[in-house]
């Protein structure tokens, strides 16, 4: 099959690699209909997640059809339609049966060996996303095998097209976790900052749960511009204002916002000095965006971190935080807790994650798009993939015997 490889930091490539096969009883194996770039693939393609290594298969926002099942797979059968979350749990251990599925125990064999010799439980495993998270081959790809397919695919009902349900695998159950974990309500104030396809489908969830307000903080014109259009957002651009959190506090009468949610994460440009201690792996991540949303936030808000970090961080303004009084909701999405709520919300009409697509483009000229993602080119703001490998032709019944196996 055809699959998109990681070879080294900027460098991915489509490649030949064999088809995957069932390995567990509960596998199922998916022909891939539509995949996404997400923009955690980024931190990949720059070369900042470890455990990487040449040929590995990226993609972690993927649905298709269902062509071969393991034995013990109950909820599936060959030709359903699925999304597959981008976190992998087993259901049965402890933080599953809280429903905190990216916190699964069993998943993880990768970050598993690594942090149990330290005595710390792991969390999932991701589709696409280094041996850290379990070397699971990733869904930018004609074919994938799914893992744990009892706990984690969602059936589409029909009439719904694949741009409409493809988010729900990872980028808007992460926007609607990162409002409701901001306690995002009727008439709250909240502040985005970061205008990606994360932090857009934050703001169609804060307005879905009934946000008066939303200020979204990013540094592309484009970005913003749709963001006000599509969300009636106030947008900020960072280029033009030094001090963004500033300027939310002048026009909430000098109190801040209810919520701020942080859709950049470790990847923000940062000051001087966190530049040169991250290039010397003194520190993992920039704190720029988190000190603006902590800046931001009145007495008493949240704030809400859906954006990956890793490390430590230079300049974490923790005594802001206590005198303010903040609260900190944070982590990888439980996407399977959310996904069968959302689906009823785009069937409704209330959702329309797809609007957010500027480029579909065939799986082969996936590094193009990688490319003009990262470079924010041609006013991207999120790239679909689709596989051309066409569908199994089924045979066809003859006009005298109709009792032929179609």
């Amino acid at each position: 099959m055809k699959a998109l490889t990681y070879q080294s930091s900027r460098n991915v490539s489509v490649e030949t690699v064999p088809d995957p096969v069932l390995q567990q009883e509960d596998d199922v194996l998916l022909r891939v209909t539509a995949t996404a770039i997400c923009g955690s693939d980024l931190h990949i393609f720059r070369g900042k997640i470890p455990d990487m290594e040449s040929g590995d298969i990226l993609g972690h926002e993927f649905m298709g059809i269902v062509e071969e099942t393991g034995k013990g797979v109950t909820r599936l059968k060959k030709g359903d339609r699925v999304v597959v979350p981008f976190t992998i749990a087993c259901g049965q251990c402890f933080f599953c049966n809280k429903t905190l599925f990216a916190a699964c125990e069993t998943t993880n064999p990768g970050r598993g060996a690594i942090m149990n010799k330290k005595n710390v439980r792991s969390g999932a495993g991701l589709f696409g996303y280094s041996h850290l998270y379990g070397g699971y081959p990733g869904g930018q790809a004609e074919f994938v095998r799914v893992p744990k397919a009892n706990v984690g695919p969602l059936v589409i009902p029909p009439g719904l097209a694949d741009e409409q349900v493809l988010f729900l695998s990872d980028i808007l159950p992460t926007g609607y976790q990162a409002a409701v974990n901001g306690e995002v309500g009727p008439g709250s104030t909240v502040a985005i900052f970061g205008a990606g396809p994360v932090g857009l489908m934050a703001a169609a969830s804060a307005r879905l749960l009934g946000a008066e307000r939303i200020f979204m903080v990013d540094e592309h014109a484009y970005r913003l511009d749709f963001a006000q259009a599509t969300y009636g957002v106030e947008p900020i651009n960072f280029k033009d204002i030094d001090d963004p959190a500033g300027a939310i506090i002048e026009r909430t009468d000098f109190r801040g916002v209810d919520a701020s949610i942080d859709a950049v994460g470790f990847e923000a440009k940062g000051s001087t000095l966190e530049t040169v201690l991250t290039d010397l792996k003194l520190e993992g991540s920039s704190g720029k965006a988190l000190r603006q949303a902590i800046a931001a936030t009145r007495r008493g808000g949240v704030v809400s971190v859906p954006g990956v970090y890793a490390g430590f961080i230079h300049g974490f303004l923790f005594g802001d935080a206590f005198e303010k009084g903040l609260t900190f909701k944070m982590g990888q999405t439980h996407a399977q807790q959310h996904m069968p709520k959302l689906l009823k919300h785009i069937q409704a009409g209330d959702l329309k994650p797809e609007v957010i697509i500027t480029h579909h483009m065939a799986l082969e000229d996936a590094a193009r798009g990688y490319d003009i993602f990262e470079k924010a080119e041609e006013a991207c703001r999120k790239v679909v993939l689709t596989p051309s490998r066409p569908p199994p032709v089924a045979p066809v019944a003859l006009e005298a015997d109709r009792t032929l196996p179609l």
